[in-house]
């Protein structure tokens, strides 16, 4: 039986860790004598470090990314709201124009009237 910090000797399937972790790799290096063996216990122990800052840094990543999803998703908000504010006057804009259409139309549609000529008049008028 396994839990997660310990292993049953009672009952149960009985399996071996599948590693060590950094706290075993420590320990062992207390017990172990010859020059390999501490050598490779510390080069575990550097790789146990290089791994705990990689996890660091790839939080800090995940920090920043997620900062930046958010300054997006206000960014997104910001263009939307702007694009609705440009949308309404734009109609209104339209709405201006098409009537200024209709009242030239209307001055176009007027029949002409014979105007009066301006100036000196001769008696064959």
């Amino acid at each position: 039986m396994k839990s997660q910090i310990a292993i049953s000797n009672r009952g149960g399937d009985r399996a071996l860790p599948y590693a060590f972790t950094e706290l075993g790799i420590a320990m062992l290096s207390s017990v172990l004598r010859s020059s390999i063996a501490i050598q490779v216990n510390i080069n575990i122990m550097r790789a146990f470090v290089a791994i705990r800052n990689a996890m660091s840094a790839m939080q800090a990543t995940d920090m920043k990314l997620e900062k930046l999803s958010m300054k997006v998703d206000q960014l997104n908000a910001r263009v939307d709201d702007i694009l609705h504010d440009q949308s309404a006057t734009n109609m209104e804009v339209a709405i201006q124009i098409a009537a200024l259409n209709d009242a030239l139309d209307e001055m176009r549609e007027k029949p002409a009237q014979p105007r009066k000529k301006i100036g000196y008049k001769t008696s064959t008028e």
